[in-house]
């Protein structure tokens, strides 16, 4: 067999990618307070700030939008995209949002008050923003391993079942609306959950008549990593594992600017008749009718067709190949890394690659500044800045967009992280100038320490 990762498709339409000088970026950089989202994305070469809704989209997925029903109410869209949604998910109802975080806002607002408890394996940006704003709390539960960016265990996305059970006693049962599970675990570097994992923490929830949700988004790339690392599942299909996961919850958020291979939608899906009712309402208040959800026809036609997409073995593989040949390239060169090698990104270890800057510095910034320096790659900072006092790792998540780059472009980010390393030591820590209540990440100022 053949050792060299193609990519399972071939190009019919390419968007040319502008290039820069340093002494540009230096400029760029100044003007945009050292916030890697606050600048334009044309001054950008390689964009992995994240794989949310920057896929390629396939012929089928164009060919669909061409037959979008764009109709207010019971479009014909809405029947194929809540169909293919129930085919993988299974839940009874399926109500279509904008993106992800309308589904969580929604979700949260109805479930959670204040003073409310809700346990994740690891809470992502927008997931634990969204419990604290109706001032419930956010509380992180992945197993020990998950901390430790060195330890290289299989399913470091798992939840510590143990300190779940821990937490439910020790709040009491009536405070704990819902369980969460993310799959993957996107902020603990993008590591699986296994499904004996989704298994225990499922029990536990129907001890205490709790409802499990899943915060979906990378679902099937979670399947495949069962397949290939979790005894009994090496025959099954991404597919039946996804199916067989999904039927021990009671639910789920779900962006489909990840696994849906779509560049915008989400939706939310629940089988409590009563708590789909109240969810529709707040919908159509603030996103749209429930037939639509604040998305056009076309887009739920694109995401209909992305999810099987998604769950296509020969996509999964090279996928998965591709992030870790990334990461195995650079921790051969002595690069901390998160191991083992995530699905849809690669975390480099900021607090080991930059120990000279302590967390108040914000490291990860620092790392991720410096390497739009040196080469114009735009990643995001996964840590102190992000999290606050919550933030476990100091990390920079270099995301994969699906289907847009190339072998080369993967080699190029080799080379640019490798330039990186070699002057780590001269590297500097930022101060903040300017942050917002919620989510700061997004709009603060920093500049470099004197």
């Amino acid at each position: 067999m053949p050792h060299t990762i193609i990519e399972p498709f071939r190009i019919k339409s390419v968007e040319p990618i502008r290039w820069t000088s340093r002494a540009q970026r230096e400029e760029l950089l100044r003007a945009a307070h050292y916030n890697l989202f606050l600048l334009p994305a044309d001054d950008v070469l390689i964009d992995l700030l994240t794989d949310s809704g920057t896929g390629a989209m396939s012929t089928h997925q164009w060919a669909a939008v061409m037959e979008g029903d764009e109709s207010y109410a019971g479009s014909r869209s809405f029947e194929r995209f809540s169909g293919s949604v129930r085919d993988i998910f299974g839940y009874k109802h399926v109500i279509p949002t904008h993106q992800g975080r309308a589904a969580e806002r929604i979700l949260f607002g109805i479930t959670c008050k204040k003073g409310d408890v809700v346990p994740n394996n690891t809470h992502f940006d927008t997931t634990r923003a969204n419990v604290e704003f109706v001032a419930a709390e956010a509380v992180d539960c992945v197993i020990p391993e998950g901390r430790d960016p060195r330890c290289n265990h299989p399913f470091k996305g798992n939840m510590d079942v143990g300190a779940l059970e821990q937490l439910i006693a020790r709040v009491g049962r009536e405070r704990v609306p819902l369980v969460m599970l993310t799959v993957t675990n996107n902020s603990g570097g993008g590591q699986p959950v296994s499904m004996e994992n989704v298994r225990q923490v499922s029990a536990v929830c129907k001890k205490h008549k709790i409802p499990l949700y899943f915060d979906a988004c990378r679902f099937a790339e979670n399947s495949y990593f069962i397949k290939v690392r979790e005894k009994g599942y090496e025959s099954k299909h991404p597919k039946q594992i996804a199916q067989e996961m999904f039927s021990y919850g009671d639910g789920c958020t779900m962006s489909a600017k990840k696994d849906g291979m779509a560049n915008i939608g989400g939706f939310l899906c629940t089988n409590d008749d009563l708590l789909a009712q109240q969810e529709k309402d707040l919908l159509i208040l603030t996103e749209g009718y429930p037939t639509y959800g604040g998305l056009a026809g076309r887009d739920l036609e694109a995401i209909a067709v992305g999810l099987q997409e998604a769950l296509e073995e020969d996509y999964l593989r090279y996928r998965i190949a591709s992030t870790a040949y990334l990461g195995n390239h650079i921790a051969a060169q002595g690069v901390p890394i998160v191991q083992p090698p995530g699905g849809h990104a690669i975390y480099l270890d900021a607090s080991a690659f930059l120990p000279q800057i302590p967390p108040a510095q914000f490291p990860a910034v620092a790392l991720a500044t410096e390497l739009y320096l040196e080469g114009g790659i735009r990643s995001v900072e996964i840590g102190s800045l992000m999290f606050g006092k919550a933030a476990k790792m100091e990390l920079v998540r270099l995301a994969i967009p699906r289907r847009v780059y190339t072998q080369s472009h993967v080699d190029y980010v080799v080379e640019i992280i490798l330039e990186v390393w070699k002057k780590r030591e001269s590297i500097r820590g930022l101060k903040l100038l300017y942050e917002a209540s919620f989510l700061r990440h997004f709009t603060a100022r920093l500049e470099p320490v004197a």
